[in-house]
């Protein structure tokens, strides 16, 4: 399968620019009612700002915006070009804005709403969806973090450990890399660690 990247969780930012607050919340969502009933929830919480810009893009559905008031282009396209820019889909991103007193430009406000956006989104985080084939790599704990630094290289992540003896490291490795990195395993051990397949699975991994 082809791999995406999805909002690691829910992130927030804020920025004031002549005296202008902007809110930014990004969240992952699996559906339309789902960003929507987000989107409600903001302006509730949000009632009394003068303006709740929003976006909202699904993998396999559509792409919505709203400017909510703002002149035309300068922030819900702003928005959605910026996780566009990022490659990242299956979320929702509501930007509120208090009005300071002070007009701000459509150059202004362009930058205002992008930054809020791309600010949410990094306080989000990023999680790449795609098949992974779940490892068990018995390690020494002399070797852990050599090992760890190997799952880091072969675009792998760590998803728990085991301790005992010696450690056990659960690991999920790119379907395309699994064999490649076993038999790495194998040669830097001398022959002595085997790192056994215990499944596979399509699941959002931050990254």
């Amino acid at each position: 399968m082809t791999e995406y990247f999805v909002p690691a969780g829910a992130g927030e930012s804020e920025y004031v620019e002549k005296r202008s607050r902007f809110l930014g919340h990004v969240r992952p969502v699996e559906s339309e009612d789902e960003a929507r009933a987000f989107i409600a929830e903001m302006k509730k919480k949000y009632y009394d700002a003068r303006h709740n810009c929003w976006c909202y893009l699904l993998k396999d559905g559509p792409e919505r915006y709203s400017d909510d008031g703002e002149p035309q282009g300068t922030a819900g396209i702003p928005m959605l070009e910026v996780f566009r820019r990022e490659g990242v889909t299956d979320l929702v991103c509501v930007v509120t804005r208090y009005f300071g007193g002070v007009l701000l430009g459509a150059g202004g406000l362009f930058r205002a709403y992008t930054k809020s956006a791309k600010d949410a989104l990094d306080a989000a985080g990023r999680s790449v969806v795609r098949r992974w084939i779940a490892l068990e790599i018995p390690c020494s704990y002399a070797a852990l973090e050599r090992c760890k630094l190997e799952i880091a290289a072969y675009g792998g992540a760590v998803d728990g450990m085991d301790y005992g003896a010696e450690v056990s490291i659960r690991a999920l490795l790119p379907e395309e890399k699994a064999e490649a990195f076993r038999a790495r395993i194998f040669d830097l051990s001398g022959g002595s660690v085997t790192a056994r397949v215990t499944g596979e699975s399509c699941q959002a991994v931050p990254v």
